[in-house]
């Protein structure tokens, strides 16, 4: 194991990994709303954002898959390192990082069954920015309406359509990250 995967995880584990955990719940709760998360430095190119994602949510029982370039050894080393957490195919996964090119399709991810809807897998799609325009969100967590950049507007209303099955998202780029759970209506802008 490189040097690169001992270095970059939470300096003080407590306080960041609470800070971080009420980010990204907040982001899920309430779709379209962007925050700041930091606290993790992975290494390139696993942005700060997703490497802190992956160091609140991800344990030795979370299996991962990495997509593209993010299937590189250094992030491997550090997500070993740092979570534990074990690696395998898109089929089995809980957790998948990439790209959106990277990550499709999705029709090879778990979306759970009838018994247990949560076990439908959640994917961290790197974006080169998040901004609070393009595609109209609304549902659950939403007052009015919300806004976000997403990469295939019927992508993500075709998932929203197999509710309460279906798959999680959570978009990060740098250190900004913004959510879409299943139970998300998303209509043109």
């Amino acid at each position: 194991m490189q040097s690169t995967a001992l270095t970059g995880g939470f300096a003080k584990a407590p306080q960041d990994a609470a800070r971080a955990f009420r980010a990204v719940m907040n982001v899920m709760a309430r779709p379209g709303l962007i925050e700041t998360l930091t606290g993790a430095k992975p290494p390139a190119p696993l942005s700060d954002a997703a490497g802190t994602l992956a160091l609140t949510l991800l344990d030795g029982s979370t299996p991962v898959h990495l997509a593209g370039a993010l299937d590189c050894k250094d992030v491997r080393d550090w997500i070993t390192f740092h979570t534990g957490a074990p690696f395998t195919g898109r089929e089995h996964c809980a957790f998948a990082f990439g790209l959106w090119s990277d990550l499709l399709p999705l029709a090879g991810y778990p979306i759970g069954n009838p018994e247990y809807p949560d076990r439908g897998a959640t994917l961290v799609v790197e974006m080169p920015a998040l901004t609070a325009s393009g595609v109209t969100l609304s549902g659950p967590g939403i007052k009015d309406a919300a806004a976000l950049n997403l990469p295939d507007r019927a992508a993500f209303r075709a998932n929203a359509m197999q509710f309460p099955l279906g798959l999680d998202f959570f978009f990060t780029s740098e250190n900004r990250i913004a959510a879409l759970p299943r139970s998300t209506k998303v209509e043109a802008a």
